[in-house]
């Protein structure tokens, strides 16, 4: 299937022969449907916090970053281009189509935070914004012979309006930071980025950073990472053999922010907040972001103490063995395999420390209003034993009545909303590759040079990726997710 070069191109990707071989194969045999239990659901999955609860983790959480017991960091995929916000807009660039949307586009043009810079973009070519016609409008909107925003990635988007200057995305992440990953007021963010966009993040920062260190006072610590090209899945033909670039080369293409995990998996951190870039709202309703943010990280580390507790105590007490039986079932919401309770004790013992000494994960979950995303469900795993699992719909066999019916019976998503415990008891950071189910990858349809092709995405970041994980499911309020697909959501109340 391969030949010398191929192998020579593979290698110089930093991949492994192997690897790819494997790929292949998943091309050829497919991906096996998860098999969901039943909907995870408020009071059999997903927890719902009272008030009181909030504000008792809230208090343990406050107490251990202010005191420096713990290092935080916030984690945020910012690699995304924002081309598909402007798809209308470039619809009537590019072929004088138009629709609703760009009409409403161009009337409240005034309300939309980039409108000044706009303004001035087309004012220093001889063009006032009030008389040039929409065409022109658009043309110094999306290209770069002005703002050059079709071109440009979400994170760097000007978002939100505020009287000392308009911010973006990363600029709403840097002040959420301050909010609630400040570990004796160090703020560690992370942001993975495109190789073609970093130095634009980078200038950005080295800009913004200044002025909200003095406002929060805190301390900043931003770094950037890339989606390593090793990661990048091989393209085939519809028939399965390799696809070729018109050099004879291979084809290989970015595997879904699955392929992040190795991004993640090398940041040194006790507690680490994730969420999307896109999903920022202004200060004035920052409010139950940041209290669902700690009470999320409040609930991992109440959890991590009570696993490591228990890892300690299990190693000359085989006796815990019911108590840990009705933990994971009661609490961390996993139960065992056929067949669990004719085991003998050593077993038993042994299946709970592999089951205990593993990643720990809070996410937050919001009522379902149809937006597409990954749902909570109880799923079915590979050694027998049922858990939580975050579920997309390319996962499950909807030509299953049952399947489907279980899946279109969830009554939340997962909207990007995470707080993960990544270190093992001594203080060790996890391999997460050894945490994820490579079964749960996904197939889908490209074309390049007008020639259909076969792509394939490693298992999702929060889905399989995590598969292995410990996983707590937390209700969050709706409006912590607000996230920006199009740009006229931009419009919407809450991010004015």
């Amino acid at each position: 299937m391969f030949i010398e070069k191929d192998i020579q191109q593979i290698k110089e990707r930093g991949s492994d022969l192997s690897v790819v071989e494997e790929q292949v194969r998943y091309f050829e045999k497919g991906f096996p449907f998860l098999q969901l239990s039943k909907a995870a659901t408020v009071g059999d999955g997903i927890i719902r916090l009272t008030d009181d609860e909030i504000a008792e983790v809230i208090s343990e959480f406050d107490k251990s970053a202010a005191d420096g017991e713990i290092a935080l960091l916030k984690f945020v995929p910012a690699s995304g281009a924002a081309t598909r916000m402007f798809k209308s807009l470039f619809s009537f660039l590019q072929e004088d189509k138009k629709d609703k949307s760009v009409d409403e586009f161009f009337a409240k043009l005034k309300d939309f935070a980039f409108y000044e810079d706009l303004k001035t973009s087309l004012a220093a070519d001889g063009y006032d914004i009030e008389s040039a016609d929409e065409k022109t409008i658009a043309s110094y909107f999306l290209t770069s012979k002005g703002l050059g925003y079709g071109e440009l990635p979400k994170g760097l988007l000007k978002f939100h309006n505020y009287a000392e200057r308009s911010r973006t995305p990363l600029e709403e992440h840097l002040v959420e930071g301050a909010k609630y990953a400040n570990a004796g007021s160090n703020v560690q963010i992370h942001f993975t980025v495109s190789p073609e966009h970093r130095d634009k993040f980078e200038k950005l920062v080295v800009e913004a950073v200044p002025s909200y260190q003095t406002q929060y006072g805190v301390r900043y610590i931003v770094s950037f990472s890339e989606q390593k090209s090793s990661t990048d899945t091989i393209a085939v033909n519809l028939n399965n053999t390799p696809f070729r670039e018109k050099d004879e080369s291979l084809l290989f293409r970015p595997a879904g922010h699955g392929a992040l995990l190795e991004n993640l998996g090398q940041l040194d951190a006790d507690i680490i907040f994730i969420k999307n870039i896109d999903n920022v709202v202004p200060d004035r309703i920052k409010g139950d972001t940041i209290t669902y943010k700690k009470a999320l990280a409040g609930i991992v580390l109440r959890y991590q103490k009570k696993i490591f507790t228990y890892l300690d105590k299990l190693a000359s007490n085989a006796a815990l063995l019911t108590e840990l039986d009705e933990f994971f079932r009661d609490e961390l919401c996993v139960i065992p395999p056929a067949g669990f309770e004719s085991w003998s004790d050593e077993k038993k013992k042994e299946y709970f420390v592999g089951k205990l000494d593993r990643p720990l994960r809070a996410c937050g979950m919001v009522k379902n209003q149809g937006e597409p995303g990954g749902g909570p469900f109880w799923a079915e795993n590979a050694d027998g034993s049922s858990s939580l699992q975050i579920v997309e719909s390319a996962q499950v066999d909807v030509d299953n009545a049952e399947q489907n019916s279980i899946f279109k019976n969830s009554t939340h998503f997962n909207p990007v909303d995470l707080v993960c415990a990544v270190k093992n008891k001594k203080g060790e950071l996890y391999d997460l590759k050894k945490f994820r189910d490579p079964l749960t990858g996904f197939i889908t349809g490209k074309s390049k040079d007008g020639k259909e092709l076969k792509a394939q995405e490693l298992p999702g970041l929060w889905n399989g990726s995590m598969a292995d994980w410990n996983t707590l499911f937390v209700e969050v309020p709706l409006i912590t997710f607000n996230p920006v697909k199009t740009v006229n959501d931009l419009l919407r109340e809450q991010h004015q």
